[in-house]
């Protein structure tokens, strides 16, 4: 069965019936997906079939869509709590980030180039940015400043606390970056991101100049529609992409450093550090790239691990290949929690996309079903033991018996 990218989403692939709560119609996913075994409900959605809102019925304990393998991982969850959908109204949600100062969650929605902001004790969601540049990642430093990507501009950024912005990287050795995606930050102060190219579209970003590796043909017009934004990008029109892949480190001196190169390891997508800060994981899409990257036999989608020693990783290992009960998943952004479980974002076919939690060693150990693909994850709460989940167009939410590691 193919595995299914973000960018084949959003260019069609799931063609389904989509209902009421966003959900693709489940024989006509399943047909897409090429699966020819049946299903019994159970085994893909929860029976009888979940409805979300304020106005639907009670809550059945314990979750049904929360899945445990490994019995001895079953202390991670609550048998009392339940998911919850807080939000929807977006188009593709991404990078969420929690601000232990203000007390919110801040994400993304790189389609309608917005930033949102959920404040905690309300759950009220309001607009943060608008235009955001279509930013992506978003993280807070030990300082409670907010670091974000942004598509547009292709850059990395930080809002300091009087409301000013401070570019950080949009360039390495004098070419412009491709469009940083996700962002962790190391407890040394250094800001390490992944820049692949799934900004370079009119969709989530802004358009190679003609000839470019995403314009080839030169028929896209970048900058049609965009108004305002266009007059402050304008130096953008005759930009093409010009840097390979690659994942980034910069330094809290400002030196900007290519710590991981494309044949090292090819499209990163999201990455996170483990508790200690000993390791740090990548996952790539390489099986799914962006125009200008030709996929090679050895690629795939997958969570890699390095060690890091004196700021390098070394020693790449394969961790995990996102498979939930032989079926092949994509896999976009990830959090690990204080006891070293990743808990990652997954995207398929109807009762395969949600959550999986992997134990430090790399086993699946539990997943949670959602009713919309997962692109990314943060823990928030004040307690930073509710797990944030950007879905498609929506958040939800899920009280664990855990907590985040480092800096959301």
């Amino acid at each position: 069965m193919p595995y299914f990218s973000r960018r084949q989403l959003l260019q069609g692939i799931f063609v389904g019936t989509v209902g009421p709560l966003g959900l693709i119609n489940q024989r006509q996913a399943l047909a897409v997906s090429a699966i020819k075994t049946s299903f019994s409900p159970p085994s893909v959605i929860s029976n009888p079939p979940r409805q979300w809102g304020k106005n639907t019925s009670p809550p059945i304990y314990p979750d049904p869509d929360v899945i445990i393998y490994n019995k001895a991982y079953k202390g991670l969850f609550i048998t009392i709590t339940a998911l919850e959908r807080l939000w929807a109204g977006g188009a593709w949600i991404e990078g969420p980030a929690w601000s232990a100062e203000g007390r919110y969650v801040v994400f993304s929605d790189t389609i309608k180039n917005v930033q949102y902001r959920m404040v905690w004790e309300t759950k009220q969601v309001s607009i943060f940015r608008n235009p955001s540049f279509n930013s992506n990642g978003n993280a807070f430093d030990a300082q409670g400043r907010q670091v974000s990507t942004e598509d547009f501009f292709r850059r990395l950024v930080r809002w300091e606390h009087d409301g000013s912005l401070t570019v950080l990287a949009d360039n390495y050795k004098g070419k412009r970056l491709n469009s940083p995606n996700d962002i962790a930050i190391h407890k040394d102060g250094s800001i390490w991101f992944t820049d692949p190219a799934y900004g370079d579209n009119i969709i989530e970003g802004h358009a190679d100049a003609p000839g470019g590796p995403a314009n080839p043909s030169g028929k896209i017009r970048g900058f049609l529609g965009d108004g305002g934004q266009a007059s402050v990008g304008t130096f953008l029109k005759n930009v093409q992409r010009e840097l390979p892949t690659a994942t980034y480190r910069l330094d809290p001196n400002g030196i900007l450093e290519q710590v991981l190169s494309e044949s090292d390891l090819p499209v990163p997508n999201g990455l996170c550090f483990s508790p200690d800060y000993k390791t740090l994981y990548i996952i790539s899409s390489a099986a799914s790239p962006p125009p200008g990257y030709i996929p090679q036999p050895k690629d795939k989608t997958a969570i890699y691990t390095f060690d890091l020693t004196n700021g390098k990783p070394t020693r790449k290992r394969l961790f995990a290949e996102l498979n939930v009960d032989g079926v092949p998943c994509g896999a976009d952004g990830m959090s690990c929690d204080i006891e070293g479980n990743l808990w990652c974002g997954a995207a398929g076919p109807l009762g395969y996309a949600g959550v999986v939690v992997y134990s430090p060693k790399g086993e699946m150990v539990a997943r949670i079903r959602l009713p919309q693909i997962c692109s990314n994850v943060t823990f928030g709460g004040p307690k930073r033991n509710i797990l944030i989940m950007c879905a498609g167009q929506s958040i939800y939410s899920l009280m664990v018996n855990t907590q985040g590691a480092g800096m959301s």
